[in-house]
């Protein structure tokens, strides 16, 4: 559909594609499903957040990647409006919309928690050490009962994200020494290496077998707990327990760091100004900045303006190698791509405005939309019979399409 006027400088136009829906004037970020756990032997609460879809595509409905909430409750509102303010907002396309799935806790401690471990620790109290080491019962929830729940309820896409803090954490470092298959990417997000003795640390350090790595995705978030000291060296060099929390980590930094696994995709930060509580926002950014650092497609003012580039056919190919990098096949985005063939309908380029029109009506076969644009783009260009097609098939894919009076006056048009 052709906007009332063309822009000229499309790449600093922003466009607000929100995620959030707003029904009876109420703004929602998600709903509440529930599913019932035999693993657990309990009914579990989950927050869903699926983004909204092409309007013009409604015969084919679009398939998310999924991020998976750990303390879903706690986290769930930052994250989807990050991914959605990243997503979508402002034009932006620097990762692809996705599913969050946030995962409330029933008992926190017993699920992200893998081993049970004793009381005789100053963070750990005798409830606590009851409740706990229930880790690998919540994994097989997570692998057998609620992905395979979210899988066929919800349009996926086989790229998915783990996103743990604290104890969270803990368990998204256990999932990816344990079952490493499960997600692509993995957040630990202040982890707490601390727990049982540093169980879990020592057996990630002392593993023979490290393939599990390979093809995996890490970012590691540490937050500063050391009463305001911004040198994590002084850290090192303390041995109480004040610094345990920090130390640890910092041991898991090192041994990733150092890890000689191809392909590994690995980065962390210490954030000095931020604690346990904070660092999950910011941490969370640069983790999605980190994992999607290849997806977004750029093109500059020279890329625009060369006469002798085929812009639509760089797009394409970017996307490709995207494919390749993420595992499943990304599709250039349906209104970037119609946006430039207007730009380029605008400034009269014709032959390569309709290369963008055609290109989405490849990728996007069933949109009505696609087919109504390269109608306006063949119109322009004087070849009215492959308009009249093209009109046909929008009206075809969505009998209400604004397709409909177009044809109507270029069919009375003599």
């Amino acid at each position: 559909m052709a906007p009332r006027k063309y822009l000229y400088v499309f790449f600093i136009v922003f466009i607000h594609w929100s995620a959030f829906a707003q029904t009876n004037g109420a703004i929602n970020i998600g709903h509440v499903d529930t599913i019932y756990s035999s693993i657990l032997n309990e009914s579990r609460p989950i927050w869903i957040h699926v983004p909204e879809g092409s309007e013009s595509n409604i015969y084919e409905p679009t398939s998310y990647p999924v991020i998976y909430l750990l303390d879903g409750d706690a986290h769930f509102s930052s994250v989807v409006g990050m991914v959605d303010q990243l997503s979508s907002v402002n034009g932006n396309s620097i990762c692809p919309k996705m599913i969050v799935v946030g995962i409330p806790n029933t008992d926190r401690t017993r699920d992200l928690t893998p081993t049970k471990a004793s009381s005789d620790h100053p963070f750990v109290d005798s409830t606590m050490a009851a409740h706990s080491g229930g880790g690998e019962a919540f994994m097989d929830f997570m692998e057998k009962e609620l992905i395979p729940y979210i899988e066929s309820h919800y349009s996926t896409q086989p790229f998915r994200m783990l996103i743990g803090h604290s104890f969270g954490g803990l368990t998204a470092i256990n999932t990816l020494f344990e079952r490493p298959d499960l997600f692509k990417a993995y957040l630990a997000l202040d982890p707490s290496m601390w727990w049982d003795n540093q169980r879990l640390l020592h057996e990630i350090q002392q593993a023979e077998n490290q393939s599990g790595y390979q093809n995996r995705w890490l970012y590691l978030g540490i937050a500063n707990t050391m009463d305001h000291e911004k040198d994590t060296l002084v850290g090192l060099q303390d041995t109480t327990v004040a610094t345990e929390h920090i130390r640890n980590i910092i041991y898991l930094n090192r041994f990733y760091d150092h890890l000689q696994i191809s392909p590994f995709k690995y980065d962390s930060k210490f954030y000095p100004d931020d604690d346990h509580g904070s660092v999950p926002l910011i941490a969370t950014y640069d983790a999605l900045r980190f994992f999607f650092k290849s997806y977004p497609v750029t093109i500059s003012f020279e890329d625009f303006m060369n006469p002798d580039l085929d812009l639509a056919a760089k797009i394409q190919k970017h996307y490709e190698q995207v494919s390749v990098d993420f595992g499943y096949e990304i599709k250039p985005d349906e209104s970037l791509m119609n946006l430039i063939g207007y730009q380029f309908l605008g400034m009269k380029q014709l032959e390569k405005a309709e290369k963008f029109f055609l290109l989405n009506t490849v990728n996007h076969p069933k949109s009505f939309n696609a087919f109504d644009s390269l109608g306006e783009c063949y119109q322009e260009m004087g070849k009215k019979e492959k308009a009249i097609k093209s009109y046909q098939k929008s009206i075809e894919l969505n009998p209400d399409s604004y397709s409909k009076e177009k044809l109507e006056a270029l069919k009375s048009n003599k």
